[in-house]
């Protein structure tokens, strides 16, 4: 076998069609594209979405929900982010941003429950979520609730 030997299976390929060579070919003149009109020109045809000048579907549908500008948008750290500060430590959205755990404060931070907390800390935050009160209160702790960061 070699490579200039290898051809495609037979009815796998389809020779193209050449237009615009001829009348004998049947596909002379206007290469099989009619006479004038929009869809004979370079580039022509209507656009994929155009509907007849009916009214198209993007414009017929109700366009749905709105952006709430006055929602607040938590920084969000878990308890076992916290496991790594000793304890009797004041924790605070400041020494977190220093300590890596947040990028950036948002509208101010909420401490969520996941994980255990075995260290008791002082913790200032925006909110805190239920079983965040929870932990934090069973490890000897307190969670302060201070204003937003805005």
């Amino acid at each position: 076998m070699r490579i200039g030997t290898l051809k495609p299976h037979r009815g796998s390929s389809k020779e193209r069609r050449r237009v615009g060579r001829g009348v004998g070919s049947g596909l002379g003149k206007t290469s099989g594209k009619g006479h004038k009109g929009q869809k004979a020109r370079s580039g022509g045809g209507p656009a994929p979405w155009f509907e007849g000048g009916q009214m198209p579907l993007q414009r017929r549908l109700p366009k749905g929900g709105f952006t709430n500008i006055f929602k607040r948008r938590y920084a969000v750290v878990n308890l076992r982010d916290l496991q790594r500060f000793p304890a009797g430590t004041l924790v605070t959205p400041d020494l977190l941003r220093e300590s890596g755990i947040l990028k950036k404060l948002g509208d101010g931070v909420k401490i969520l429950g996941n994980g255990d907390l075995p260290v008791s800390l002082t913790v200032q935050a925006s909110a805190f979520s239920k079983t965040a009160l929870e932990k934090i209160a069973a490890a000897g702790g307190k969670a302060e609730v201070i204003g937003l960061g805005r």
